[in-house]
């Protein structure tokens, strides 16, 4: 999964300017169908880095259902927090 982001991440111009690397940490849903829902950026980075993370993850849910958590055989909802990495290439 890492990888199919890191392949669909553009950086962000004003990230690229101002030298801005780091992690964007992003909450979010997998509803009981799998699909991922409310997107929040709980730590972010700024220089448009916040906002291209949530792109991407809505980008990639919208190709990529997930296998829905489980209790007792029942589907759950479940909260999710992933980290993307933004480095600048040399």
């Amino acid at each position: 999964m890492y990888v199919t982001l890191d392949k669909m991440m553009q950086y962000p111009e004003e990230a690229k300017v101002m030298g801005i690397q780091g992690k964007v940490y992003v909450e979010f849903i997998v509803d009981r169908g799998g699909y991922l829902r409310r997107f929040k950026v709980v730590k972010g980075i700024g220089g448009g880095c916040d906002e291209e993370a949530i792109r991407i993850l809505l980008e990639y849910a919208d190709k990529h259902p997930w296998a829905p958590a489980t209790i007792g055989g029942q589907k759950v909802k479940q909260l999710l927090l992933l980290s993307l990495f933004f480095q600048l290439q040399e």
